[in-house]
């Protein structure tokens, strides 16, 4: 979720594809969260942040998966609220996969099966990570490989995905077109955030699009500009 200061305009879906690596956005649930499949070449896919819980939402992820003639073989949470984890279960389940985060973001899964009903997700599936990301890593899907990078402060394990060869990062809710992930929530840190975002996503080539868990994308050199909270004209 961002900070308040931003309102986006709603992307249903989003394809961009490069020789090397697609990545497709879908927008789920109420919170307009955005979910993503990746894929090589050769259709060997990753599902990240499965926002999906209405039936509309997961036959939607369905079909495409199944038009495309796509092979998930991976499970990510770049973090774990509840608008980012309403599919876990149902795709565990569905594709039969393992699910991978951070283990800082353990308590922060399990605490969604508490506060869902209060946020009116009355059938909550709950889901439990099966192996754990680490920062450094780097996850292969298929050909492509993704590095973890290590950006809390939005949440207590937060990572973002980059493919360098593409140029790409799928950032979840660290870095907004013009904004940042809020820091208010349990386990958030405002300057352990800002601080993150300037050594390990501005460290990043200035054309690298980051792919956001809300909203459109944006680009490291646009944000280190122009960003009003970590950028060369931030106010504060």
């Amino acid at each position: 979720m961002a900070q308040s200061k931003s309102i986006f305009p709603y992307f249903a879906v989003l394809q961009r594809t490069f020789p090397m690596l697609s990545i497709h956005k879908f927008t789920f649930n109420p919170f307009q969260e955005n979910t993503y499949v990746i894929h090589d070449e050769d259709g060997i896919a990753a599902i990240i942040d499965p926002g999906c819980f209405t039936h509309a939402e997961r036959t939607e992820l369905e079909n495409f998966i199944q038009e495309n003639r796509l092979e998930p073989k991976l499970l990510l949470n770049t973090h774990c609220h509840i608008d980012h984890v309403l599919g876990n279960a149902w795709v565990k389940r569905k594709w039969n996969l393992q699910l991978g985060l951070h283990k800082n973001e353990v308590p922060v899964l399990k605490s969604v099966e508490v506060y869902a009903p209060n946020y009116g997700f009355q059938g909550y599936e709950s889901s439990e990570g099966d192996y754990f990301i680490e920062e450094g890593q780097e996850i292969a899907i298929g050909k492509e490989k993704l590095k973890v990078l290590f950006v809390p402060g939005h949440a207590p394990g937060h990572v973002v995905f980059y493919h360098k060869e593409s140029g790409q990062c799928i950032g979840g809710d660290t870095l907004f077109r013009a904004s940042i992930g809020r820091t208010d929530l349990p386990g958030g840190n405002h300057h352990l955030l800002l601080t993150k975002i300037k050594s390990e996503l501005f460290s990043l080539p200035d054309e690298t699009v980051i792919y956001s868990g809300h909203g459109p994308e944006t680009t490291v050199g646009f944000e280190r500009i122009h960003n009003p909270f970590v950028g060369e004209r931030a106010s504060y």
